[in-house]
Order: C-alpha cells, then sequence, then structure tokens
C-alpha cells in the first residue's frame, strides 16, 4: 500500500474519511515522513459537514488545510485554489456557480464539478507546495464493504485506500465514532453536498420531502445558465430539471438506485485524469 514518503489525505468531510484521517495520523504517521489533510467546500456543502470538518480539527487536531476553487473566466486555465477557514468558507454557492458559468451544468454526462470545485483546487495546492505530481500518495476513505467504489486506475494515480487494506468496514468506523464526544449531525441519505445530482431518486424524493429548500440553488443554476451553452442542460439523471425533482417526478425504474456513496468521495467512483 505504501509507496511514497509524502502522503495526501482528501478528506471528505465524512465520517469514514474522517476515521481514516486519525487512523492515518495516529497510527500510519512515521510511514510518511509529510502527510497534509485537504479539504474543499463547494459552497453546497451541508452546514453540518462544516460544522464536522472544524470539530476535526479542533478536537482530533487533524490540521487541515481548507480550500475553495477558484473559476478563470474567459481563460483557458482549470480552475486554481484560495485558502479560507471555518470561519470564511463560501456558505451560499459562489463557488459553485462561478464554476457553472464558465462550464456549465454538471450532470451525469458533463461530471465537471468533482473535477473542478475538488480535484484540480487540491492538485493545485499541491503543487504551490511544492510536490510534484506522483511524488506522493493520495490517501481515500473507502472501505472494505465499498470495493466497488475503487477508482479503475487508482494504481496509476498513486492512490491509496487504507480502510481497505486495513478490512475497516461500516460498522468498525460507527463503533469507534460511537466513542467519540462529536459526530456529523446528518443521515447516511443526507449526504455532504445538499443536493448532489449523483444521489439516487429514492435519496431525492426524502429530502424534496424533509428539506425542499435545498432544492432552490440548483433551480435557480437552471434557470439561469440551463441554456449557456446553447442547448438545455440540467442537473438530475434521467435529463430531469430541478423542478422535476421537486415536483416528484421521478423514473421508479432508479427508485432505487445506488446513486453515489454516502459521501462524494474526490477521486472515487471514477477513473481520475
Amino acid at each position: 500500500m505504501l509507496q511514497k514518503e509524502r502522503l495526501f489525505i482528501s478528506f471528505s468531510g465524512g465520517l469514514t474519511s474522517a476515521y481514516m484521517t486519525w487512523l492515518i495520523l495516529n497510527q500510519c504517521g512515521h510511514t510518511y515522513k509529510e502527510i497534509i489533510v485537504l479539504f474543499a467546500n463547494t459552497g453546497q456543502e451541508r452546514a453540518e459537514t462544516l460544522d464536522f470538518v472544524n470539530a476535526c480539527d479542533n478536537e482530533l487536531d487533524f490540521k487541515t488545510v481548507w480550500l475553495e476553487s477558484v473559476t478563470h473566466q474567459n481563460l483557458r486555465k482549470g480552475n486554481t485554489h484560495k485558502i479560507v477557514n471555518f470561519e470564511t468558507a463560501d456558505r451560499v454557492g459562489f463557488v459553485f456557480e462561478e464554476m457553472i458559468k464558465k462550464y456549465g451544468i454538471p450532470n451525469i454526462k458533463y461530471p465537471h464539478c468533482t473535477r473542478e470545485l475538488k480535484i484540480n483546487p487540491m492538485y493545485d495546492y499541491i503543487k504551490t507546495i511544492g510536490w510534484e505530481r506522483g511524488s506522493y500518495d493520495i490517501a481515500i476513505g473507502i472501505r472494505a464493504d465499498e470495493m466497488d467504489r475503487v477508482a479503475v486506475n487508482y494504481k496509476d494515480k498513486n492512490i491509496v485506500y487504507p480502510l481497505i487494506a486495513m478490512n475497516i468496514t461500516k460498522t468498525d468506523v460507527q463503533n469507534w465514532w460511537a466513542k467519540q464526544s462529536f459526530a456529523l449531525n446528518l443521515a447516511n441519505y443526507e449526504g455532504n453536498c445538499s443536493w448532489c445530482w449523483k444521489k439516487s431518486y429514492k435519496k431525492h424524493f426524502r429530502l424534496v420531502s424533509e428539506k425542499p429548500d435545498i432544492y432552490q440553488f440548483p433551480r435557480r443554476m437552471e434557470d439561469k445558465y440551463g441554456y449557456s451553452k446553447g442547448y438545455k442542460r440540467v442537473f438530475f439523471r434521467g435529463n430531469l430539471s430541478t423542478r422535476d425533482i421537486l415536483s416528484g417526478h421521478f423514473n421508479n425504474d432508479d427508485m432505487f438506485g445506488s446513486g453515489c456513496g454516502e459521501t462524494c468521495e474526490v477521486f472515487a467512483d471514477e477513473v481520475i485524469s
């Protein structure tokens, strides 16, 4: 599992990712000469997620570097980063809207939000501290019971899955958090990103009934930028708009589809470029 002297921990803000981070910092720290913990805020994270990341820093001493994406409008340049903190982190979607303004509405056909809001800013930060691509491992919080989420080309990208190597399952994670003084105050179906288009219809159906206000942002984005690329583009699978989701116009065949995991892990569920 261990190949490099440097390790970049991609902290999603979820329970599994946090447990992995704690394990590495407390039990595997001697294996690497340098370790950094990065969290990328999209402006559409749940408030509970930001509170949790902050608590992990305060209670578990993660020393997380909080990042946000910087979109360069009208330039042929990928997104870079800026450093923020718990107090200054975007909570209204400015970062997300700037990305949409340039790249359009993301969806299953155009899945650029993770790339531009998380992956590119993280890589950009790492470059600014002098770490060359390929000189470090990337630790991702995927458990042994989530093998289907492993990136196809993870070896080529120096991605490691410590929890899989240690055969850690969801039960192990739950048991550890049950002993801690704080936790993430979100149900599994809620996830870190408020209304993520990767969620299954089943999760959206429940969220619409419980927290319809979280869908105001994607509805506004579709109204404002839905035709910005010259043709209609909407967020949700099955070519459904936010208004369709709010109206309950779901495809019953996909009501129980898997969607994304409980958290939207960077470098998971996809081929990494």
